[in-house]
């Protein structure tokens, strides 16, 4: 089983960076990214100490209803490259920190129960592997194990 870690559409962000509304119907906040822990949702690396960033709400979730988390994610203030790499490769921002929380989701966006795990960064291959194995799961989404953010989804490669 192979994977593939998919950064947020480039149309979806380029929209962003031009006003267009967040999950919660808002402009995006523009700031200043400052010390480490801003990783952008694009091109999966983190701001740089200085740059340009947005902070907004992302519910990454096509449709409305009760497990279709919402929350506050950055991306870089500036034009990026969206993250693409061969499959089984994790990008930056899930290499450098301590854990993740991981789930699996059933076709119909719903949790697949029994796959939600927080588990440490040199397992995170190895959980996403055993998740997306389950022929009952679409996907798996990776989240920040400390604020809940979300991080990006993995699918089947």
């Amino acid at each position: 089983m192979t994977f593939r870690i998919l950064p947020l559409a480039t149309d979806l962000v380029r929209s962003l960076r031009q006003g267009a509304p967040d999950a919660n119907g808002q402009p995006a906040e523009r700031a200043v990214a400052q010390g480490t822990g801003n990783p952008c949702r694009h091109c999966l690396c983190d701001i740089p100490e200085g740059a340009g960033t947005l902070i907004l709400a992302h519910r990454p979730f096509a449709t409305l209803h009760p497990y279709a988390e919402c929350g506050p994610i950055f991306l870089c203030g500036d034009d990026c490259a969206a993250w693409q790499a061969a499959p089984d490769s994790l990008p930056p921002v899930l290499k450098g920190r301590d854990s993740f929380l991981v789930k699996g989701y059933h076709p119909t966006e719903r949790i697949a129960y029994g796959t939600g795990a927080t588990v440490p960064a040199d397992q995170l291959s190895a959980t996403i592997t055993a998740i997306l194995a389950r022929a009952d799961v679409a996907f798996a989404d990776i989240r920040s194990s400390r604020n809940n953010c979300y991080q990006a989804r993995a699918v089947r490669a």
